[in-house]
């Protein structure tokens, strides 16, 4: 034992990760399985919120140690694998892939809840051979949806928590193939919360799944699924640290209060994606098989805000009502802010805080406005509004599967697919009020009230030119379509030549996307209304890889990648709100992948150590915010940024006994850019375009830990499974603030917003980061084998040792620490520093899971 502990920590220091297998069988009938608390744990965490970034949840190969846990593991802080953006991860069911090809993200509420379908997956991790597509710079996942791959039996699940939801109830089917070819499969799950982990949420969610499948002989095979998850719920905000201090709560949410009593929450989403996908596998021979999909998908998303008009903003978090407001708190030398009376104000205000009913959103006092507001007479002070985005996707997949023999297969494959994506804001609630008109309202003061210039809708402003009268469900503000058609032709070849395994995948596409106005915008009279031009982009690239089995368990591999990629169709228009116009110099991003890595494994440890390189060009980033210096919405678009992507995995699994594991993973990643972009942005008050230069050279990723580490327990006896696992998270950044690092910015205030190096760049604040800590899991199950089933009882703990303070993800506000004279354009300080206190969120304290499930 002395000997094996000696070899496992000279592992430890140097190896680690992935090694190509080949399987002359056709494995496309065999999916890969995981074991269903993995899933279960991050379907619970699923992110929710449209301000956090969500994570690879589950990613995963069986040869690779550090992969086959992260995804799991990582879940609390919203991993991202290699901190790569999400519309890298690409999901397919059946062959058929599912991202959005607007946003090209894969949302997972689109299959939250059916736990037990999938757990039918084929992994991919980016330079390994898959039988369904060239996987992604961050991987692929398959999901097989036919009724005949699910596990034949009934099983009722009952679970508690106190995370999003705290009750849900599941009962799952499936035939299996009787004698006549056919299987059925079923799942209907529910989750409630009436009080989520967060004060003001809660949570309402029902999960459906159906599928059948026919055999025709050993050649033929049809199946149908079709599944959906209408979900309601209420979500949480982010707020500062001040917020979070005045409120000794890092749970703190400023979304809701009591309206006549009762709790109510400003932001509640509304999602349903009903799905159906329709599946023909033709075995034509021994050595072949062809599979072919054809996917239909409707998404429906509805989100809702309390926003105001001519009247103060009414969150309780808003910076007027912060004690760091009235006095400096972080020294800064302006004595104007240091005064008695700024002190005074500052503990009046910390007074204000302490009323619970001050730290809420309070509704009656906003009812009340608004009904004054219409006895004179005025439009709605306060209303919610809802911003809707549907999506119509339609896919038509194909791959044939070919053994050619001597230990050597092919995959080919061609995709087509088109979505319609329907962006559009409605009025939800007036609030007591009587009327509200479709105007832009932030460009009044520009333009004269009777300007059409301020009309959001040519074609309905009435004769009168005050906009279009708006009632509840009334479309205003925008409305408009953006449109993506795309089509991929794809194959990949595998042989193993002893000793040395090699693959080598190529794909060639091409995406193309424009926008269709439904309102003719004021500003844009001519270019806002009816279809836009087109955008075409030639899209593809290869990859390849080989594996050298040196022998004795260890196995050396390399790969290498280059790929044109479209941009994501929502980041090419400018302002899509407001017109048809395409953001300048958009080019196809070029991406350039790389991995070493190193395994070996015995009967007793499994070692693995990689390390990756990806440098990205021609990105384009877009963001829309408020604009406090401009009191407007803000559209800013930035071309030409360029990434590196790199780091180093590592993974031991070291079997202590036969019942007894103890693992060790690790993983320092950088992401960062390389450049100053350039960025053009318009605000919502003129149609002016501005261009410029963001120095974001060195802004990182955020969102994500860059730096995890990991050492797990594990016990497995009799029937008992027991982990403990201790993670610690580092580096880990908050989305930057453009705006404050603009040319034009930094030239105008000078060191306030960072200085200038001796060569005479400008050197903007470094770019904001949350703490990191240590968390500690636990989990403990038992297996129960009755005469009739199964029983399983599985408690799961999160963060056992109630460490509040780790912050999952946030952003730097876009404000400015000054105001600015719109006359003589002089500024003045603001005592607030906001660059001082982003916006963030913090994990959970101690959360858990207990599901207790009957198998027979």
């Amino acid at each position: 034992m002395q000997k094996k502990l000696i070899f496992a920590a000279i592992a430890l220091c140097s190896c680690c990760i992935v090694r190509g297998q080949i399987n002359t069988d056709d494995h496309s009938e065999q999916p890969n399985t995981m074991d269903g608390s993995a899933f279960t744990l991050t379907e619970a965490q699923l992110n929710e919120n449209d301000h956090m970034n969500g994570g690879v949840l589950i990613l995963n190969s069986r040869s690779n140690v550090y992969a086959s846990e992260v995804g799991f593991l990582y879940s609390p802080l919203r991993f991202r694998y290699r901190a790569l953006n999400l519309k890298y991860n690409e999901i397919y069911i059946n062959g058929t892939p599912m991202n959005d090809m607007e946003s090209g993200l894969f949302h997972y509420s689109m299959v939250g809840g059916l736990n037990r379908q999938t757990r039918n997956i084929d992994f991919a991790l980016p330079f390994e051979d898959s039988n369904f597509a060239v996987p992604g710079l961050a991987g692929s996942n398959n999901y097989d949806f036919r009724a005949g791959s699910m596990a034949s039996g009934q099983r009722i699940t009952l679970s508690g928590a106190n995370r999003n939801y705290t009750l849900r109830g599941m009962y799952t089917y499936a035939s299996g193939f009787n004698n006549k070819g056919w299987a059925i499969a079923a799942n209907v799950t529910y989750r409630w919360a009436d009080k989520g982990y967060v004060e003001g949420t809660f949570y309402n969610s029902l999960s459906y799944f159906f599928g059948v499948q026919k055999k025709w002989g050993d050649n033929h095979s049809l199946s149908f699924s079709t599944w959906g998850n209408p979900t309601e719920r209420a979500m949480q905000g982010a707020s500062t640290d001040e917020a979070y201090w005045l409120a000794n709560n890092y749970q703190y949410n400023p979304y809701w209060g009591y309206q006549n009593g009762k709790k109510r929450n400003s932001r509640i989403v509304n999602d349903f994606a009903p799905s159906a996908i329709l599946t023909w596998d033709w075995k034509i021979n021994p050595k072949m098989k062809l599979t072919t999909s054809l996917f239909a998908k409707y998404s429906m998303y509805k989100s809702t805000k309390l926003n105001y008009n001519n009247s103060e903003n009414p969150q309780p978090d808003y910076w007027k009502n912060m004690p760091s407001s009235y006095y400096d708190v972080w020294g800064t030398g302006d004595a104007r802010f240091r005064t008695p009376q700024a002190y005074a104000d500052w503990k009046a205000a910390v007074d204000w805080w302490g009323s619970e009913t001050n730290r809420q959103i309070q509704w009656d006092k906003l009812y009340y406005a608004n009904r004054q507001a219409a006895l004179n007479g005025q439009d709605a002070l306060y209303y919610v509004q809802a911003k809707h985005n549907d999506n119509f996707m339609t896919a038509l997949s194909s791959t044939l599967r070919g053994n050619l023999g001597n230990n050597k297969l092919f995959n080919v494959g061609l995709v087509l697919g088109q979505t319609i994506g329907r962006h559009y804001q409605t009025m939800e609630d007036l609030l007591g009020a009587k009327s509200f008109h479709n105007v832009n309202t932030y460009a009044i003061g520009t333009y004269p009230i009777n300007d059409p210039r301020v009309q959001y809708d040519l074609n309905t402003m009435g004769t009168q030119g005050l906009g279009k009268l708006i009632y509840v469900g009334d479309k205003f503000g925008y409305d408009y379509n953006i449109n993506v058609r795309r089509g991929t032709l794809w194959g990949n070849y595998i042989q193993n030549l002893g000793r040395i395994y090699f693959m080598i995948a190529a794909k060639v596409g091409y995406d193309d996307m424009y926008r269709h106005g439904h309102m003719r915008n004021g500003m844009f009279a001519d270019n806002s209304f009816g279809k836009s031009k087109h955008a075409g982009f030639l899209t593809g690239g290869g990859k390849l890889r080989g594996t050298w089995n040196i022998g004795r368990g260890n196995a050396l591999s390399l790969g290498a990648g280059y790929e044109y990629r479209a941009p994501s169709a929502n980041t090419a228009f400018i302002s899509p709100e407001m017109n048809n116009d395409f953001v300048l110099n958009l080019h196809n991003e070029r991406i350039f992948s790389s991995e070493a890595s190193y395994q070996y494994s015995n009967s007793w440890i499994s070692a693995n150590l990689s390390t990756y390189y990806n440098h990205l060009t021609h990105i384009t980033e877009w963001q829309n915010f408020y604009f406090d210096d401009g009191n407007s919405f803000t559209y800013v678009s930035m071309t030409g940024i360029e990434k590196d992507i790199y780091g180093v995995e590592l993974g031991l699994d070291f079997k202590l006994t036969n019942y007894l594991n103890f693992k060790m993973l690790g993983a320092w990643n950088e992401a960062k850019n390389l450049n100053n972009a350039d960025v053009i942005y318009m605000n919502s008050t003129k149609s002016t375009l501005h261009q410029d230069v963001v120095y974001n050279k060195g802004m990182r990723e955020s969102g994500t830990p860059l730096s995890t580490y990991s050492a797990i327990l594990s016990y497995n006896r009799r029937g008992w499974f027991i982990d403990l696992a201790g993670n610690y998270y580092d580096r880990i950044y908050l989305s930057y603030a453009p705006n404050l690092r603009y040319g034009q910015t930094l030239r105008t205030m000078g060191t306030q917003y960072g200085g200038m190096d001796s060569q005479g760049n400008y050197t903007p604040h470094p770019q904001t980061k949350g703490k990191g800590g240590f968390m500690l899991d636990f989990s403990i199950g038992k297996n129960i084998y009755l005469s009739h089933g199964r029983l399983s009882i599985n408690l799961t703990i999160v963060n056992l040792l109630n460490n509040r303070t780790i912050v999952s993800g946030g952003y730097e506000m876009s404000r400015s620490s000054y105001t600015v004279n719109q006359s003589t354009g002089q500024t003045t300080a603001r005592a607030m520093d906001f660059y001082r206190n982003p916006k963030k969120y913090y994990v959970n304290g101690i959360n858990g899971i207990l599901n207790i499930s009957y198998k027979f």
